[in-house]
């Protein structure tokens, strides 16, 4: 029973496992196309998503080294490598959030308009069905497990997915409206949530437990 219960355990952090690796593998295939397209197209709410996407990276590196651990029975605390990812990632997020707002101003100002919106919608079609199938899976390996680590991962992954609405809706808006100030409406909305991840990826980092939702408690030391 007990030899049962432990190759399950094994095979539910594979598991866990696969999804980081693919949640980070997606990300990058994700942020090349998004940032190529959106530059080519002038879609500033694209190009943001796209950076957002190499960001998530960086948090999914962490994530990914401590699911490494968790596997080999450490306890689900955070140790220096993945302090220091989130510390980026939080940093990185900042950042963008910055480069996002100034962008967005600016286009505000002088009216600018995409040359077209499409891959916008292409590409947040398919995040959005992609994320929804990676929160299943997360959600129910977290859940086999009662790994609050995975739990929050799969609520990271919610964000990710929510971003991808915010696309959607700006692409859609400009391409059934041709109101050029959807497109810097839509990169305002990414920057909003990217402040969120920034600084939740701050508080993980000092040993608070967030569950990417901005609720975040002190991390038990025990």
């Amino acid at each position: 029973m007990f030899c049962k219960k432990f190759l399950r355990t094994r095979e539910l952090y594979r598991t866990a496992s696969i999804l980081a690796m693919t949640t980070i593998g997606y990300n990058i295939l994700e942020g090349l196309v998004s940032v190529s397209m959106g530059a080519y197209d002038e879609t500033l709410s694209l190009f943001g998503f796209g950076v957002d996407s190499f960001v998530e990276v960086v948090s999914g590196f962490g994530i990914w080294h401590m699911l490494r651990r968790l596997q080999q029975g450490e306890e689900e605390r955070r140790d220096e490598v993945e302090q220091r990812a989130l510390r980026i990632t939080g940093g990185s997020f900042y950042v963008l959030t910055s480069g996002l707002v100034v962008s967005a101003g600016i286009s505000l100002w002088s009216d600018h308009r995409p040359i077209t919106t499409v891959w916008g919608i292409i590409i947040s079609l398919v995040s959005i069905a992609s994320m929804w199938l990676l929160i299943r899976q997360k959600m129910k390996v977290g859940k086999a497990l009662n790994s609050v680590a995975i739990l929050a991962d799969a609520a990271c992954t919610r964000t990710c997915l929510i971003l991808s609405v915010a696309l959607l809706l700006a692409s859609a808006g400009y391409e059934l409206t041709g109101i050029g100030q959807l497109d810097a409406i839509g990169s305002i909305a990414i920057a909003w949530l990217s402040v969120r991840e920034g600084r939740e990826a701050f508080a993980k980092s000092k040993g608070r437990a967030c569950t990417c939702s901005c609720s975040c408690s002190e991390a038990s030391s025990s």
